[in-house]
């Protein structure tokens, strides 16, 4: 009868160590899993982010609903870069645009031979759709304003940019970031240039 009781016992202990086993690996997932979206909160919020392209305005480098991943970590804009703007002067959705002028450069736009001439030197643009025709309402800046960037889209003739009042010059706490690679759709995945 001891025997039984020994048996009973031992089966007893094997349940608990289980249970306890259990219930030790079942938090320690639990803690790295949170552990896990706290850094990808960080991460997301902190250095980068993920947008979706709204409009024309970038054809052909970005099309409609194109998502592009957008660099936020310590970023400075600089001429070239294709950024992600919170709003503009006027205007309440975020912008995907192409910085052409940074604070302190000088900026000339000759419409008649569709160039744009930065600090003296005319800009090598292949990734504009088209020769520009269209002016603006705005002021064009002949020097960008420190803290601000003249920004333009690549589809210069169906783009609301700098060149417009209701956009104007952007104060650079309204750019996110730099958009640096189209994330979908899949068959559009690549760089940004």
């Amino acid at each position: 009868m001891n025997d039984k009781i020994n048996s009973n016992d031992t089966s007893q202990n094997g349940i608990d160590r289980f249970t306890t086993s259990f219930s030790t690996s079942t938090f320690e997932w639990t803690e790295s899993i949170a552990q896990a979206l706290v850094v990808m909160v960080a991460v997301l919020a902190f250095i980068f982010r993920i947008a979706t392209v709204d409009g024309t305005s970038m054809l052909n480098t970005l099309h409609d609903k194109d998502k592009v991943f957008i660099l936020k970590w310590n970023y400075t804009p600089r001429s070239g870069d294709v950024v992600v703007i919170t709003k503009g002067v006027q205007y309440d959705k975020p912008l995907v645009k192409r910085a052409i002028a940074t604070e302190g450069q000088t900026l000339s736009i000759d419409f008649d031979n569709n160039t744009v001439i930065v600090d003296g030197t005319t800009l090598k643009e292949p990734y504009i759709l088209e020769p520009m025709w269209r002016k603006g309402d705005g002021v064009i800046p002949k020097v960008i304003p420190k803290g601000h960037t003249f920004v333009m889209g690549d589809n210069r003739n169906n783009s609301m940019d700098s060149r417009y009042k209701e956009i104007g010059v952007i104060p650079n706490e309204n750019i996110v970031g730099k958009a640096t690679h189209i994330v979908f759709p899949l068959f559009r995945f690549g760089a940004i240039k």
